[in-house]
């Protein structure tokens, strides 16, 4: 061989483990690297995916629809959304780092509040004296501003604290759904006064005084009918983020951190009251939690918990029976891999009926690659022998900045679920970054870590601000970030995202709640081809009914509906399973009813119900592009 030649080849060798030690540096420490003995080429997609990023490509409305089936146009202003969110000012012990300390609270809920069979949206503000919104669905694309009237404006006032997010949920079963505030302070609870105003019942109800909550889910953890709640400290309750004795308030690790909130779980009564029930349960974390999800994964009738942490592993709490729980997520891959988790939603990605959990972290190349998690469950584990196995970088979901809510929806129809994800940390000034001062305070010792005053002040400088949102198109198995090509261009500092058919027209709309920004609102067009289901339950208990388990909670939080259908890209048939949720994502929750898209040419075979009673209900070929009312048969 010509020495030439041989030079050239000896040369493109070293290039080509360059090459590698580049990629392999700018991959997450968990990258799937076995997916390359199962399916060389899936796996070179899968890297090459997560390093190509976001598409930079923007499409217009009909070309979106003719390539993805949907289209986004954002119309909150047409619709009469004005909101703003505004931040917190907390202890001036923090002002160097307060955009930091203050960086939450952006949050979105939907729910029928006055039954009238159109969805509002509430919206909480964060800013000490701000208001929070409730936008009363008109029914012709408008929404109305209804919060001071209804008495559920005004939660940020002087020594209360301020709002980091709301769920709904019919906690004494009278049909209309009650409004339960969490706070840096004192959390709220409104009765629902049948849709014509809300009744401040916090005292009554025996809540904690002050929690500094950053998360919260209405849940029937004991399945008697009576609507739970399930409350996640993120700072120390102790601590009165106004009035600081010292500054020793942060985590003490960016990876194992442990001196950050109690959890609550507040069992309902059924006489109005809830009680701490936490210790007696075995739930003992005291993790900093940013987003915790209620859903059966363990495969009991009990629904399970999961909880997104920073600074930290996320959590797994298996229900035994509504007695007791266990935390299983340490016996696996989620319990030995810290990150930021920022995020807890669940979807059937593979339409096989079962849930797979996205968590969201931190993606920043040349700074931080902790890439999102994507927890499928392993086929054959169940119970407290339950093991998850993250296919996010397989899927192409793994990389999407600094993330933080994100939601599962089928957006286009198709049959496939999506993944909405925002992101975007803190944008300020167009110099420098933070990076370098945030990894010296990162790789510093617990005792420096810990103390505020030991962070590098910010001086206006922005944290992985001004990035592109992503939307995951699910392709079959694969995904695709097609957030540009179908609408989505803001580069707000996104933390909260909801989903919800706000027309009533069968498609999935997208509220975006964002830091310091506007509440957006990103109206869907789908093409027609493309068929729909929507199921909206009720559950059989009604006020005064004994707790004994025999009928739902109301709301039907914790109903898996499991639906059965073909289509003319699937003619065999396919399974997906959706939950009634009492919330999930970060800081938001979706709409009560569960929506299925079926593509083209469906027939629904059958829908199977398995309610919290432990009933199961089998309705057979229900109509197509149809909202259904289900009620929980009685006998």
């Amino acid at each position: 061989m010509p020495y030439l030649v041989k030079q050239v080849l000896v040369s493109l060798f070293f290039a080509g483990l360059l090459g590698a030690v580049v990629v392999l540096n700018r991959l997450p420490p968990d990258f799937d690297f076995s997916i390359f003995l199962r399916n060389p080429y899936r796996g070179t997609i899968a890297v090459l995916s997560y390093l190509r990023g976001p598409s930079p490509e923007t499409l217009d409305e009909q070309e979106a629809l003719r390539r993805y089936g949907f289209f986004l146009r954002e119309e909150s202003k047409k619709a009469g959304i004005d909101f703003t969110h505004q931040t917190p000012t907390l202890d001036p012990k923090l002002a160097h780092i307060m955009p930091i300390t203050a960086s939450m609270g952006a949050a979105v809920s939907v729910c029928d509040f006055n039954r009238d069979g159109l969805l509002d949206i509430y919206v909480v503000n964060s800013g000490e004296g701000s208001k929070n919104r409730l936008y009363r669905n008109n029914g012709d694309g408008t929404f109305t501003d209804v919060a001071e009237e209804m008495g559920v404006a005004d939660l940020n006032r002087d020594g209360t604290g301020v709002c980091m997010g709301a769920v709904w949920g019919d906690f004494d079963n009278d049909g209309y759904e009650d409004l339960f505030v969490y706070k840096w302070g004192r959390p709220e609870l409104f009765h629902n006064d049948q849709g014509k105003g809300f009744t401040r019942v916090t005292e009554k109800a025996n809540l904690p005084k002050w929690v500094n909550a950053n998360s919260a889910v209405w849940v029937d953890f004991d399945n008697d009918g009576h609507l739970d709640l399930f409350l996640a400290g993120y700072w120390d309750e102790k601590l009165d983020l106004w009035h600081l004795a010292d500054t020793k308030v942060m985590p003490e690790s960016f990876e194992y951190a442990k001196n950050g909130g109690r959890k609550y779980l507040l069992r309902n009564k059924g006489d109005g009251t809830f009680e701490d029930v936490t210790e007696k349960v075995g739930i003992s974390s005291r993790r900093w939690t940013l987003a915790v999800a209620a859903a059966h994964l363990c495969g009991s009738d009990y629904p399970d918990l999961f909880l997104a942490n920073d600074y930290g592993v996320s959590e797994v709490y298996c229900n035994r029976g509504g007695k007791e729980f266990v935390e299983i997520g340490k016996n696996g891959p989620i319990g030995t891999n810290p990150k930021s988790g920022m995020n807890a939603s669940f979807g059937d990605v593979f339409n096989r009926g079962r849930l797979a959990v996205y968590v969201s972290n931190i993606t920043e190349p040349r700074n931080l690659v902790q890439g999102n998690n994507l927890w499928v469950p392993k086929a054959g584990t169940s119970g407290d022998r339950l093991q998850f196995v993250n296919q996010a970088g397989a899927l192409g979901v793994e990389r999407g900045g600094w993330s933080w809510g994100a939601q599962f929806g089928d957006l286009n129809n198709d049959g496939q679920l999506d993944i909405y994800l925002t992101n975007g940390y803190i944008t300020a000034g167009d110099g420098d970054d933070y990076w370098y001062d945030y990894g010296l305070i990162a790789g510093a010792l617990k005792e420096l870590i810990v103390d505020a005053k030991n962070w590098p002040p910010m001086k206006g400088r922005s944290l992985s601000g001004r990035q592109t949102k992503c939307l995951f198109w699910n392709r079959g198995g694969k995904f695709e970030d097609i957030a540009r090509a179908v609408g989505v261009t803001d580069v707000f500092d996104g933390r909260a995202v909801a989903l919800a058919d706000l027309g009533n027209h069968g498609v999935l709309d997208v509220l975006v709640a964002n830091q310091k920004g506007p509440l957006l609102l990103y109206r869907n067009k789908v093409v027609p081809e493309n068929q729909w289901a929507e199921f909206e339950l009720e559950g059989a208990m009604r006020p005064g009914d004994a707790g004994d388990g025999k009928k739902s909670n109301r709301s039907a939080i914790g109903a898996r509906v499991h639906l059965y259908w073909k289509n003319e890209a699937h003619p065999e048939g396919q399974e997906q399973v959706q939950e009634v949720s009492g919330g999930c994502g970060y800081a938001a929750q979706n709409m009560r009813r569960l929506h299925f898209g079926l593509g083209r040419k469906a027939e629904i075979e059958k829908v199977v119900i398995r309610w919290p009673s432990g009933r199961t209900q089998t309705i057979a070929a229900p109509k197509v592009n149809t909202l259904h009312a289900i009620k929980e048969p009685t006998e």
